[in-house]
């Protein structure tokens, strides 16, 4: 979705990476948990971190650090997994996103909200929904969708067909 499509009030959780302000728009977001030991995959990508059990499921978790090209972080009382509902070719996959904090829950009118930056053509944007601005803080609004590429998305369907007929 466009920013030009974001017409209504909007509720977006908020939550840090590095000193960086993100968000997320909260209907793509089932709950978020405090950080649990996460099993690692072998053969995966650094940032896809490995899997964890939410009640019965296997569930991908990826650190929205690494995925974002930054440095790894020790984890703190602050560290979570912001469990997502996103879209692959018409199917919902359930991942988890790790993040450093989460901050709130935050209503943002479509005129705090502007056009992602236009930063050249060797960047890919495309995963920036918007640039939401509260006081004088910029938010990056993610668009959950496309911040997973479809082999992201396709690695975490098979490690979990894979982990459910082994477990």
């Amino acid at each position: 979705m466009a920013v030009a499509t974001i017409t209504e009030t909007t509720q977006y959780l908020t939550f840090r990476l590095e000193a960086e302000l993100f968000a997320l728009d909260i209907g793509k977001v089932r709950e978020v948990l405090d950080f649990t030991s996460i099993t690692k995959v072998p053969q995966t990508p650094d940032y896809m971190r490995g899997v964890i059990n939410l009640r019965g499921s296997v569930v991908p978790v990826m650190d929205l650090r690494l995925k974002f090209g930054m440095a790894m972080a020790e984890q703190t009382v602050n560290t979570c997994v912001i469990i997502v509902e996103v879209e692959m070719e018409g199917e919902k996959v359930i991942m988890g996103a790790m993040a450093d904090a989460v901050q709130e829950v935050l209503d943002l009118e479509p005129d705090q909200i502007e056009p992602p930056p236009r930063i050249g053509t060797k960047l890919n944007t495309d995963f920036i929904k918007g640039m939401g601005k509260q006081a004088e803080q910029f938010i990056i609004i993610l668009d959950i969708d496309k911040v997973f590429s479809t082999d992201d998305k396709e690695a975490a369907r098979d490690l979990e067909g894979a982990l459910a007929v082994n477990g």
